[in-house]
């Protein structure tokens, strides 16, 4: 999992610069409207409504912002929007694979929007099911604070039912089994850590290596699909090295 926690870090480093924008509130918004959809407008009774909203406050979302995302989920908002939400499947170069989650109101638009990306790099989009078998979903717990001690977290993270933890750069990330996402967070929450991002993640089952201007290549297709306003999250399987992100810092 070390690619996919790689990327993270990247982006939680340009993630400030996205609120000052507000571009990110978009996504979040729209977020918490499908949960609050299809789940309710409870979070205590709507596990992923209570992860949605944990991301707007991180992100520091207006509190009115998050209420009327809410009220748009269960209807009390008849603004006439509808929102789809579906998964997209892609080929970047040499092979790489890519899981592209889309919350949208407009479909044609977003694939339309997908399809340039790739095209302009030399990627392509993929048929349904023909990139998904590479990924399985998981649980990504990243931890507030410095020095926390590492075998202490995986100690906790382990005996509550995590598979993985990985040290980048000082971010320690929990990975769980689905099934086991919200029995960790609550474990380490008890253990007296604070967590600062929660989230259900798609994860390579194995990564890809590729030539770091290649490499490089693939990263900027991700960066640049991750911009659109439709798009909720891009995994991908590509394996990214120190070199790679240096150079992709650099290009």
């Amino acid at each position: 999992m070390s690619g996919h926690s790689k990327w993270s870090t990247i982006k939680r480093k340009k993630g400030a610069e996205d609120a000052k924008r507000g571009k990110i509130f978009t996504r979040l918004a729209r977020d918490i409207t499908i949960a609050a959809r299809e789940g309710g407008g409870d979070e205590n009774a709507n596990p992923r409504l209570k992860l949605a909203i944990a991301k707007a406050k991180a992100a520091n979302m207006p509190k009115d912002n998050i209420e009327r995302a809410i009220n748009r989920g269960t209807g009390k908002l008849m603004d006439g929007e509808s929102l789809e939400e579906f998964t997209l499947e892609g080929y970047g170069l040499d092979g790489v694979a890519f899981l592209i989650d889309v919350l949208t109101d407009n479909k044609n638009r977003t694939l339309s929007e997908v399809k340039r990306i790739f095209n302009k790099a030399g990627g392509s989009l993929a048929s349904a099911g023909s990139v998904a078998w590479q990924f399985e979903q998981k649980g990504a717990i990243v931890l507030a604070g410095d020095n926390l001690d590492f075998d202490e977290v995986f100690m906790v993270a382990a005996e509550a039912g995590a598979d993985d933890v990985a040290n980048d750069d000082g971010t320690i990330t929990v990975f769980t089994p689905r099934e086991q996402f919200a029995a960790v967070e609550a474990a380490l929450t008890a253990a007296g850590y604070t967590v600062d991002e929660s989230q259900l993640r798609w994860i390579a089952k194995n990564e890809t290596e590729v030539p770091i201007e290649k490499a490089v290549a693939n990263m900027k297709i991700m960066n640049d699909i991750e911009e659109l306003d439709d798009v909720q999250s891009v995994a991908s399987n590509l394996a990214i090295s120190d070199d790679v992100i240096a150079a992709f810092e650099t290009a």
